[in-house]
Formats: C-alpha cells, structure tokens, sequence
C-alpha cells in the first residue's frame, strides 16, 4: 500500500534524578541520555520518512533548549552512517531529556519550515517550549480563522502544528509563571476537534505527554527507575530494553507530566467512547508493536484468516499445486501467511521489495508509477504458470495496484491473478492525518453506489485493474480481527461515520466537492478538502 502514508511518530525520553545511571544505558550519563533519541525514531522511521528532528533539554548550558531537524531519513538528518559527525553532533545536542519527531506531510509544504519540533522560544522559562504532533485538527480551518480574527497575528505555515503552538503560546501568557502545565494544556485542548498525540518540552525541564480523548492516534510509555521514554509504538521502548511488563498504551483522553520531581498521569478531558484508528493495525504500525493492549501481528493473522474463510465460502478459485499466496511488501506479510496456512497452499514471496528505490508518496502522477515500478521485482521462478493469490492490505488510488500486475502477469508469466484485500474498500478521505482527503482520489467510491459492497462491483473493478478477481473483507471482520467492538473504532474511511463533528462536517463536503475537481492540479498537488476551507473556496 505504498500510495498511502501516515503522516507522523513522536517519540520522548527523561532521565529523572537519580545517583545511578539507568541500566538501560550504563554506557551514557544521565546529561547524554538524548543519544538515544534517534534511535527511538529509527524503530517508528515507518510513520513517517520526509523529515525528522529532534529537541533536547540541558540545565548546564545557554541555550536550554536545542532543536536541530531537517528533511530526510532518520539516519540522514542525524547522520547516522557517518560515525565523526553522528558523534559530534551527539555531543552538541546533549541533553538529559529529549523530545523528537518523524513527519510526512499531509498538511502544509514538503520542506525544511514544517519539519518538527517546532520550537516557540521566550525570555521566561515556562514560555520556552518546544513541541511537535501526530495527528490531525479536523478543526483546523476554524481554529485558524478564529486566531486571525481576533488580532494582529500572522501564520507563517499552512499546518495545524502552527495553530497548536500559538494557542499554548496564548494560554501561557495568562495566569502566573507557576501555573501547572498539565492546566494549560487541558484548557487549550478543549478547542481541538481530531486525532493527536503530543510530546512537549519547556525550558523549566517539564515533559508533557498527551493523546486525543478519542484514543485515534497511538501513544505508548514506559517507566523504569530514573528512565522514562514514550513513543508512537511500543517496538521503540522494546527495542530500548524496557521489560515489555512494563510498556503500557497512555489511556485516550489521559496526559504524562515528567519532571525532576517525579512522574504523573492525569485525565484532561472525557469522552462518551473511543475511536482507535484501525488502521494502526491493519497497515500503519509496526508489525512489532502492541498498540492498546493489541498484537499488530496476530491482528494482521487474524486477517488473513478472514480472507481464508472467505475464499472456502466462495469456493470458486481451485486450490491446487499451481495456486500460490503472495503477499505485496512487506505489511501484508503477516496475512498472506495466515490466508494460506488455512487454505493449505503455499506463501511464497513472489515480489521483492527494493528497499532503496526511493519514496513514491512525494511525487505526482506520472512519477509515482514509475517509482511504483521500480519497487517490486517479481520473482519469474515463483510466479510462471502459477495461479497467484495476491494479497494486499488495501487499495487506496490504484496506481501502484495497476503497475504490480501488470507485472506479475508480464514479467512474472502468473497465468492467474485473483487480489485479495485485507481490508473493506476506502470509499471515504480521512481527517485525522492519513494522507487521503477526497474522494475523487479513491479507487473504491466509483464503482461503488453506497457503502454496500457487492460482487458485482468487485468484479468491476477486477476488470478495471487487470486482476482475474478482487475480494475485500467485510467491514465486520476489521473488529474481529482486532478484538475490539466496532464502536470503539473508528473506521470512518471504510464507512463513512466520523466520530468527530468537524469530521463529518469536512466528508459533507468532501461529498458536495466530488466530481467537481481533479485530485491532481497541474503541478501535481492533491487539493486536499480542508484546504478548500482554509481558502475560503467550498466548491458547489
């Protein structure tokens, strides 16, 4: 599914006051625990590969905050391959609490300005602070006009991340110095409509951690002796050497306040119900990770045995020695596996991923297909004559679809090609921060009269693709799979239920848009359906 992309992961760690160092870096003091930082955002690199950054808090120096972030791979911002200057700048940005962030963009520009954190600096220390945010305002468009309504204020990005900071920033300048910064927080949060999570620093050396009332954005933490550390998925803390006992998903709606005076957590706001995005599981995260208490992988398993029940139901594609499954590379993997252990045909890995070929989500049209097609490598030895079983997690804007098989069948020569789709069809955009804002740009909602999926537009868009057959799963077995009920996700993108106002208020419009625009302009931009709010241009 390399048309559609996440657009953030957080991550954050403290060393408390403590005569010993931690265990888990016996080879770091307490002032250089920011060293493992950029290896945190390596293990979540998955949410996001545009930019990355991180900032750090030292009492011993000038400058108590330090931000350096950039454009590019975890390991080409910190320079990771380069052992002198890795070091070096290790040592410049010391510091024994850090905050840090990996970003692709699915709002504002793919530059340098929007990477995080985002870093708002004052003479006063509890002003000082620097922040950076997985997620998405669904409210964005109103937030913003409401800021430059009341005053002379000026936005220097088109982002969310920007209206967040300045609101912190306002909230601050009122009450007193020692205000709790747990308060200010709640109080700002009451405005938001949308999915987050948040890591923030000020200069008094004060850690604040938050997730959305909702739960639609992950956030885990873990605490042992003077370490803490949190990030968008538990595989960053596993990988730290936390006792995976002491890993724990932060409750929606609850914030982490880390000091030297200890560590807290406290609720800042109630909801009637929660709304884990199940994508999480379904694509996004790590197949490591364990996101509220729910395996990654034996969700996808779970799938896979879904599509196995499916076929037997079905019971129309023969199962016999030329039928292989091939999962597309590489989240698909842990389903593909499942669906043919309960059919009792072969996995194979018909497809190799070049994992150097570079990222096909930052570019137009015509590039991602070729991007697309030098992605994958079909495997002639383990396709020719054979009739494949391909599995996907979902089929989002078609492209790269198209591109594999026509590959798989040309230069593979598999005689047979019937998708299976780990997933319900995408019939509507999200606003929560994944990269998908109109409906012009899906596949599924052109073939498709309501939410109702049937096989005869499956067979449609079999025909449109290339493929001999296309299956998806039903949108019951996505809660089945996770093992939570189907109220306490939010599937919004598979159904069109938003769980959020503003939510359902932007799919309202991404519905009265559709059709009325391309989802491409000539330079190759989505016009994505918040930015036509922010315009001012509700088109129709």
């Amino acid at each position: 599914m390399s048309e559609l992309h996440h657009e953030c992961g957080v991550a954050a760690i403290y060393h408390l006051p403590s005569e010993e160092p931690s265990p888990l870096c016996p080879d770091q003091g307490p002032s250089e625990v920011s060293r493992l930082l950029p290896r945190m955002l390596q293990d979540i690199q998955n949410r996001g590969q545009l930019a990355a950054g991180m900032t750090t808090f030292s009492p011993d120096r000038s400058n108590l905050l330090e931000t350096m972030k950039d454009i590019g791979t975890v390991a080409e911002v910190f320079r990771l391959s380069h052992r002198g200057k890795s070091e070096a700048l290790m040592r410049e940005y010391a510091g024994l609490a850090a905050i840090g962030h990996v970003r692709y963009a699915t709002c504002g520009k793919d530059d340098r300005n929007y990477a995080q954190p985002f870093e708002r600096q004052h003479i006063h220390k509890h002003k000082w602070f620097s922040f950076c945010f997985n997620g998405q305002l669904a409210n964005y468009a109103k937030l913003r006009a409401k800021l430059m309504d009341e005053g002379e204020y000026h936005l220097a990005r088109d982002t969310d991340t920007e209206i967040i900071m300045h609101e912190l920033g306002r909230e601050l300048s009122r009450g007193q110095p020692g205000r709790d910064i747990a308060d200010i927080f709640a109080t700002v949060a009451q405005q938001f409509d949308g999915a987050y999570s948040l890591a923030l620093m000020n200069a008094r050396g004060e850690l604040l951690l938050a997730r959305d009332p909702l739960g639609m954005k992950p956030l885990c933490y873990a605490h042992e002796g003077p370490l803490f550390a949190a990030a968008s998925e538990s595989v960053a803390l596993l990988n730290l050497g936390f006792d995976p006992e002491n890993i724990h998903s932060l409750p929606p709606g609850h914030l982490i306040v880390v000091s030297p005076q200890g560590v807290r957590i406290q609720p800042f706001l109630k909801s009637e119900r929660t709304a884990h995005c199940f994508f999480e599981w379904v694509y996004f995260a790590n197949v490591a990770s364990t996101l509220d208490s729910r395996s990654v992988y034996l969700s996808r398993t779970k799938l896979g045995e879904e599509l196995a029940r499916l076929e037997r139901e079905e019971n129309v594609v023969p199962l016999d020695q030329d039928t292989i499954v091939v999962p597309v590379p590489d989240t698909s993997k842990a389903a593909a596996d499942a669906m043919a252990y309960v059919l009792g045909v072969p996995s194979r890995e018909g497809l190799i991923r070049n994992r150097y070929s570079g990222r096909t989500f930052i570019e137009g049209g015509r590039a991602r297909k070729a991007k697309a097609a030098s992605k994958y490598t079909p495997l002639r030895e383990v396709l020719e004559g054979k009739r494949v079983f391909l599995v996907e997690d979902s089929i989002v804007r078609s492209t790269t679809m198209k591109v594999l098989l026509d590959r798989i069948r040309v230069l593979g020569g598999a005689k047979e090609i019937h998708v299976r789709v780990a997933c319900p069809p995408i019939i509507a955009p999200c606003f929560y921060g994944i990269d998908m804002s109109t409906i012009d740009e899906l596949f599924a909602p052109k073939f498709m009269g309501s939410t109702i999926l049937t096989l005869e537009a499956q067979d449609r868009m079999a025909t449109t693709l290339g493929c001999d057959s296309l299956r998806y799963l039903p949108v019951s077995a996505i809660s089945r799979a996770i093992g939570l009920s189907e109220g306490s996700l939010c599937q919004a993108c598979i159904t069109g239920d938003y769980p959020t106002e503003h939510g359902q208020r932007l799919y309202n419009l991404a519905l009265k848009n559709s059709g009325k625009q391309s989802c491409e302009s000539l330079s190759g931009k989505i016009h994505r359906t918040y930015e036509n709010l922010v315009a001012g241009t509700e088109i129709g």
